[in-house]
């Protein structure tokens, strides 16, 4: 079959939207793209079975919609996958309206976490012929074709259309062997489109994998991944090893980020980090990842900046303890500051993640958080930080606690991305975004400058990287106007 994978592009006064392989959604003014690990993985493993591919990207192509719909009407699809999330999901609906108009005989699939939460809301509203719920859905695309062609059995996870009503196999499963899983086509998805406009990177090109899927922690109730993987599984860290060493001889890929929610701890991480140094990549490769606070040790740090790793991103979320125990981040407000601490000693960038908007937090509470991000900048324990508004995505356990309790002010999924408040709260609008931007001013206080520059090491490159970062910063700061 002739499979289409597409990000259609979706303009809007808000800017562009960050979509693909993300956790939280956000509108940027000045964009950053990153590469979709799992729809490429979706993409290259349709094409091994046999199928023609296409990688359309509309979104990180710059096409204009007309534009888009040219390039998909040459390739005349007779699949169509569609990656969604909740607050783009009723542009999804009406593109999938419209694709059903243009190419009748081709079929519509819908991925992603949102439609994981809610398939039977998708069928509802616009004529989709197959949803693929939980994480896996590269492998179920696979099932799927071969189904289509083959009539091999659907697997659990998969909705369709038939006669007039949604059927559907049960509960998603994650028992797909990662470790049989090939490496992305990197050709195929286009991944040079990913490779330079992207925040974390300070060598480029770069890119994207995942040694797991997701987060070993797994419980955040915030988290809209937690809907997708429930459960936590690894590559074999030699393989993920191999792969690094493919984009670096293949591609000259200069730094690459393990996106797995939580990289893998213990004996993988050791396994994994004794290996990149034996075989000189540390050297070669700068890596960055997701971790959690409280799991590793300032020798851990160590080890990892020998092996090659960068740049590490930590969730601080909240200052509050109150609120950590609420999201059951499993993690005290101590072990944030100690372990910033021990992950910059160690030579590492230490990036973290702030959210407000929690309906129980007032005016203090998001104060001792923007105090803590703005001191964490100043004495150097964090390099780099990003902050939104907290969101209840559905599926999450915390959109099914707001809901319970009346404190959702709209089911009007638009809202649901981070540029108004669609929870109620002790604190105005205004003064939520003012916090935000306090965070990110934070930049721009003198001994954060005067660290910066004192810690410079390659002063060409690293001056770049300031210039690409005080861009983001204004882009970040009228995101949150």
């Amino acid at each position: 079959m002739r499979v289409a994978i597409i990000y259609p592009p979706i303009p809007s006064e808000k800017g562009v939207p960050l979509l693909s392989q993300n956790r939280q959604f956000q509108w940027f003014h000045r964009p950053t793209y990153i590469f979709p690990v799992v729809p490429a993985l979706a993409a290259t493993m349709a094409h091994k079975a046999g199928h023609e591919v296409g990688w359309l990207d509309g979104i990180a192509e710059g096409w204009t919609p007309d534009e888009f719909e040219a390039r998909l009407r040459t390739f005349a699809p007779e699949l169509i996958l569609l990656e969604t999330k909740t607050p783009v999901v009723k542009a999804h609906w009406e593109f999938v309206r419209r694709c059903k108009h243009l190419y009748p005989k081709a079929l519509v699939v819908m991925v992603g976490d949102h439609v994981t939460a809610l398939p039977d809301e998708t069928f509802a509203h616009c004529p989709v012929d197959y949803v693929l719920t939980g994480g896996n859905y590269d492998f179920l695309l696979v099932n799927l074709l071969r189904h289509l062609a083959q009539g091999e059995e659907l697997e659990p996870g998969i909705y369709w259309r038939e006669g007039g009503q949604v059927r559907h196999t049960g509960p998603f499963c994650l028992n797909h062997d990662l470790k049989q899983q090939p490496w992305i086509d990197r050709d195929l998805t286009r991944w040079h489109l990913y490779a330079e406009k992207n925040g974390n990177y300070r060598r480029t090109p770069g890119t994207y994998i995942m040694s797991g899927r997701d987060c070993w922690h797994g419980k955040c109730t915030f988290c809209s991944w937690t809907t997708l993987y429930p459960t936590y599984r690894t590559r074999d860290p030699l393989d993920v090893v191999n792969e690094i060493g493919n984009l670096i001889e293949q591609y000259g890929v200069r730094e690459i980020m393990d996106d797995a929610g939580s990289l893998p701890v213990g004996e993988w991480l050791e396994t994994f980090c004794r290996e990149m140094i034996a075989r000189g990549y540390h050297k070669r490769v700068s890596i960055d990842c997701n971790m959690r606070f409280g799991r590793l040790t300032e020798a851990d740090y160590r080890l990892m900046k020998r092996a090659g790793f960068r740049l590490v991103l930590f969730g601080l979320e909240s200052a509050n303890q109150a609120t950590l125990d609420r999201l059951v981040k499993g993690v005290q407000v101590e072990q944030i500051r100690t372990g910033a601490h021990a992950a910059a000693r160690a030579g590492l960038d230490v990036h973290v993640t702030v959210m407000f908007g929690y309906p129980w937090e007032g005016a203090a509470e998001i104060h001792h958080t923007v105090e803590l991000a703005r001191t964490l900048l100043r004495k150097g324990d964090a390099y780099t930080l990003q902050v939104t508004r907290v969101v209840p995505y559905p599926g999450t356990p915390l959109f099914r606690e707001l809901d319970a309790a009346g404190l959702l002010l709209t089911h009007d999924w638009n809202e649901y991305d981070m540029r108004t408040t669609v929870m109620k709260s002790p604190v105005p609008e205004d003064d939520i975004k003012c916090a935000v931007r306090q965070v990110y001013k934070g930049f721009l206080h003198p001994e954060t400058v005067l660290r910066r520059l004192f810690t410079t090491r390659h002063p060409i490159e690293d001056l770049k990287f300031y210039w690409r970062g005080f861009r983001s910063l204004v882009g970040h700061l009228k995101d949150f106007q």
